[in-house]
């Protein structure tokens, strides 16, 4: 007997080492030495985090009762294993993006481990927790980095319903 099963990953984002911005300034034209360069970013600007596309398992078949595993990588890819026979077509990766000043490093911080629950009281495991990021994540000449997200779902026993969670993400410029 198979049945059906929703797991999804609500995301929320925390940026860290958040300061304000400097506001801009419009060159004076009464000055006797104008400048035409770019005005310099202080050290002190905001890194923000926006989360374009939730992480999303959408439907998970199991095939028997018991155990099993889903994966979905960065990449797209997905695998399972154990009781979970499927999952559905319309599952996709998270993706997210970083804004800063250009050029900047940045430390991406991701839990190793969240649980995920249901309305009716149900807990699942997300882990294996993995990002596409390169191992010294650099914001571009635009201040801008964009990165996609995966991991497993752990299935345990007769769980079923939809299920939720907060994935917390830590930016902050090195």
């Amino acid at each position: 007997m198979s049945r059906s099963k929703v797991l999804a990953l609500g995301i929320a984002a925390l940026a860290a080492a958040c300061a304000g911005i400097s506001p801009s300034r419009a060159q004076c034209r009464l000055c006797d030495r104008p400048t035409t360069s770019a005005p310099s970013i202080s050290s002190d600007s905001q890194v923000r985090l926006e989360i374009e596309t939730r992480l999303d398992f959408d439907r998970l078949i199991l095939a028997g009762e018991g155990g099993g595993s889903a994966l979905i990588r960065p990449d797209g890819t997905t695998s399972t294993e154990g009781a979970i026979a499927a999952i559905a077509g319309r599952a996709m990766v998270g993706s997210a993006a970083i804004h800063g000043e250009p050029g900047r490093a940045v430390r991406v911080e991701m839990p190793q481990r969240v649980e995920l629950y249901s309305m009716n009281g149900g807990r699942i495991t997300f882990d294996q927790i993995v990002t596409d990021l390169a191992a010294l994540p650099r914001l571009d000449s635009a201040g801008q980095l964009s990165f996609r997200f995966g991991g497993r779902i752990r299935v345990e026993g007769d769980a079923e319903g939809d299920f939720r969670g907060d994935l917390p993400i830590t930016v902050e410029y090195l």
